[in-house]
């Protein structure tokens, strides 16, 4: 590997995905199709600053597999942004998608750029030239590339690129489909800002809920009392604080990229991010202890880590010190395949982000399908289902002689909302995944951990695909 990349994000899916595939029976040409990236767009375009001067920005965007249509992926605004990195991303998506059973294919983008360092104005000129870019070429569209937030994005630039398709792609009635997470306001679902963290809670939950597993790693089923390490206080990690504690767990470290603080008696995520807020840094927070390094936090005795923030933050260097009991991966790529490796004689279990940080793609494709039909969820049955509700529960009373209370009444009639009917499903699609993933690692002791399991999972799903499409015997 070149010194300006000692370390290829790529080449370690590439080693996972060889690690899983000889527990398939797969020929080794349908291996390799879907192991390889099918298209890759790398573009360079001119923007004019706001001091006048003009900037070559550097952007691409990877559609890893059409086995599926459309791609699915996100967009992220790094000054870390390569084609190696771009190109891991979009094969995860591919194996993330069909682990949790979403008809897409992977894809991924990226713009590299540091976006701390331009005005609001700047990054809408570059969100827009970038669009129609990819428009120009057929790389974007809602049957054929739907992009989403990532890293350094967020809905007011998903908003952005919906008006510039829509205004290049005149009278396209499924325009606001070309891309998801944007503003409710402009076609979001309801549920998507807290559907990663969300997502990761089901998973680890379900995972903490197995009584063989728990068993083997020391612990008791359920997650209240566990403590639990949260690496990166952006939206996912913040979700996922927020969720583990309001369930029981208790969060007794938080990392950002300023530095860790720790408390054995729980942290608060909101009045961390309110401190932060107001001093510019999570260091310094009452009743905290500081870290030295914030890659000390993911080296604290705790019984949950949750890196959150970027890949290869745990590698053969630091593995060996590392604590926890259960990793669950909520960012992309945060373990090295040599931290696998540790992980495995030292008996923690590494529950995989290709499946475990799938709650954006999953309440994505809610999301995608809302736009296709043109109907917001709950728009049909909410009323009908509390009228039903309300006529049930009158006949129990009447029979039963009994009132329910005004708190179980609220609840028995309270008929579904959008973000009832998004987390209910996001939590039956997390469920199903971890359940299944289990079942083929338990089924097969050769089977050395959970992430090969789930590219397990994976590569026979998209291989099916491909098979029963007939371009394969």
């Amino acid at each position: 590997m070149s010194a300006q990349q000692p370390y290829s994000f790529f080449h370690s899916v590439e080693k996972s995905f060889d690690k899983a595939a000889k527990f398939t029976k797969w020929d080794l040409g349908i291996l390799e199709q879907i192991k390889a990236c099918n298209s890759v767009y790398q573009m360079r375009f001119p923007v004019k600053r706001d001091d006048g001067s003009i900037e070559v920005i550097e952007a691409y965007r990877v559609q890893h597999s059409h086995h599926k249509a459309p791609c699915k992926g996100g967009i992220r605004f790094s000054d870390e942004v390569n084609q190696d990195e771009v190109m891991a991303l979009a094969s995860l998506m591919t194996y993330k998608c069909a682990i949790v059973n979403v008809p897409f294919g992977g894809g991924k983008g990226g713009i590299k750029i540091n976006p701390r360092k331009y005005s609001e104005y700047e990054l809408e000129k570059i969100t827009r030239r970038y669009t129609s870019e990819l428009v120009k070429k057929n790389f974007i569209g809602p049957g054929i590339d739907v992009p989403a937030p990532d890293y350094g994005t967020g809905s007011r630039e998903m908003a952005w690129i919906v008006d510039t398709y829509a205004s290049l792609k005149p009278g396209d009635i499924d325009a606001v489909g070309c891309v998801t997470g944007k503003p409710v306001s402009q076609g979001g679902v309801r549920g998507r800002t807290e559907a990663t963290g969300l997502g990761v809670f089901f998973g680890i939950r379900e995972v903490c809920n197995m009584p063989d597993v728990m068993a083997k790693q020391g612990l008791t089923v359920g997650i209240e009392g566990k403590t639990v390490v949260v690496q990166g206080m952006g939206n996912v990690g913040f979700y996922c604080a927020k969720f583990f504690r309001e369930h029981g767990a208790k969060v007794i470290g938080i990392a950002e990229y300023e530095g860790a603080i720790f408390n054995a008696n729980g942290l608060h995520e909101e009045e961390v991010v309110k401190h932060r807020k107001a001093t510019g840094s999570i260091l310094n927070f009452p009743g905290a202890t500081n870290l030295v390094k914030n890659t000390d936090a993911l080296e604290l005795e705790c019984d949950i880590l949750i890196p959150a923030a970027l890949e290869n933050v745990i590698n053969a260097e630091n593995a060996p010190r590392v604590k926890a009991k259960i990793i669950g991966e909520a960012a992309n790529g945060p373990c090295t395949p040599e931290a696998d490796d540790v992980f495995a004689q030292k008996g923690i279990l590494c529950v995989p982000d290709m499946y475990l940080n799938a709650g954006g793609v999953t309440v994505s494709y809610f999301e995608w399908l809302k736009n296709l039909s043109h109907v917001r969820y709950g728009r049909m049955e909410k009323r009908f289902t509390e009228n039903l509700n309300s006529r049930i529960l009158g006949q129990i009373e009447e029979l039963s002689g009994k009132k329910v209370n005004e708190v179980e009444r609220t609840f028995i009639m309270h008929g579904p909302d959008e973000v009832d009917l998004v987390h209910s499903g996001l939590e039956e699609t997390m469920i199903g995944a971890t359940r299944e993933i289990m079942d083929i690692w338990m089924s097969n002791p050769e089977i050395p951990d959970m992430r090969t399991a789930a590219y397990v999972s994976a590569i026979n799903k998209v291989a099916n695909s491909y098979s029963e499409l007939g371009i394969f015997p």
